[in-house]
């Protein structure tokens, strides 16, 4: 039995969850293992009522479970920097979830904003690092309200930060059949800690000779996204340049809905956070139109990591059946199901397929 806490958020997560977990009971069932779901309602709602987005002792909670499966976080009436610093930032430093890893796969079904795409040209992963980088808590903002108002934001980039990530990279290269990892820098323009970031990476290449490595500046990579996505197998980047790269990604591949994404501590001394790429999407919420398959495929994540490889890859399997032969979608696929019924289909199917 695997103990999971469960926290929908905010929005549309509070949508798809249910069907995440709908999903992930049918397939635990099929392959002899059990998950306990606990759930807790830290959001936005939580902190119009109680002042802050979880609990003091919240992480003390969070750390007895072997996973967390998260929905959304974020409402309209909070700042997004309170929401993200009050719940979402704390787990993933706290609890070391180093990699933030993000498959980008044009599913079989859905039809790519791209010309010309094929399934085969779109199957990469993008591995972010998570916890430092240009997303650091240091900085300030002095002589406010005057005309010498300034601020200042500092990026942390650590050699055991930058190491560990790439590490991690270049183990997930080794198992796939490219072998191939590119890096994500601006070094022409960011001369300190890219550069850094750029040493290290070559430092590493020399310990992984049966890796091919490439790197590309931010603004080139980006467009070669867009224009050969086919080129790339796994690529590995900062904090900033990650994030934004794992968006691009599911955006090139028909959907954000789609996107799933794992906030890992691979060694395992504290519990991963599985979540789906979309945010709380208040602009659909309460209609029960949400695409529910990026918490779904976040969910084959977390059965992966906890040591269930074929369950994962029944749901993975699952999806694409549904996609492509049942033709049940949501709008954001052109289709008319609700979030339930699509769920609902996913979770049979994962019982025969």
């Amino acid at each position: 039995m695997y103990k999971i806490a469960v926290i929908p958020g905010d929005g549309i997560g509070k949508e798809v969850v249910p069907e995440g977990m709908r999903v992930l009971d049918a397939v635990s069932k099929r392959f002899g293992f059990r998950l306990e779901w606990q759930i807790f309602p830290w959001s936005c709602e939580h902190y119009a009522l109680k002042g802050q987005m979880m609990p003091s002792n919240g992480l003390e909670i969070l750390k007895e479970f072997d996973s967390i499966f998260l929905g959304a976080v974020g409402d309209p009436s909070v700042p997004d920097h309170v929401s993200l610093w009050g719940l979402l930032i704390p787990i993933r430093r706290t609890f070391h979830q180093y990699v933030n890893l993000r498959p980008v796969r044009l599913l079989r079904g859905i039809t790519s904003p791209l010309r010309n795409i094929t399934p085969e040209d779109l199957d990469f992963y993008v591995v972010r690092e998570n916890v430092e980088g240009e997303y650091s808590n240091v900085g300030g903002k002095i002589y406010a309200g005057t005309d010498q108002e300034m601020v200042l934001q500092e990026s942390i980039f650590t050699r055991r930060g930058v190491e560990r990530v790439m590490r991690f990279a270049f183990e997930l290269a080794k198992k796939r059949p490219k072998k191939h990892l590119t890096s994500a820098t601006k070094s022409n323009g960011i001369v300190y800690t890219m550069t850094y970031w750029d040493e290290i990476f070559k430092e590493m290449s020399a310990k992984y000779p049966e890796i091919r490595t490439d790197q590309y500046h931010i603004d080139n990579l980006a467009a070669t996204f867009v224009l050969h996505p086919e080129k790339f197998d796994i690529v590995v980047g900062s904090n900033l340049f990650g994030d934004i790269l794992s968006d691009l990604g599911p955006a090139i591949a028909g959907s954000l809905g789609v996107a799933p994404s794992a906030n890992l501590n691979p060694e395992k001394d504290f519990p991963s956070m599985f979540e789906p790429v979309h945010g709380s999407a208040p602009d659909i919420s309460g209609k029960g139109i949400a695409n529910p398959i990026g918490q779904i495929w976040s969910g084959a994540m977390m059965l992966e990591h906890l040591g269930y490889p074929e369950a994962a890859k029944v749901v993975e399997d699952a999806i694409e059946t549904v996609i492509a032969d049942k033709n049940i979608r949501t709008p954001d696929l052109g289709g008319r199901a609700t979030t339930e019924e699509l769920g609902k289909v996913i979770a049979e199917v994962v019982k025969t397929i």
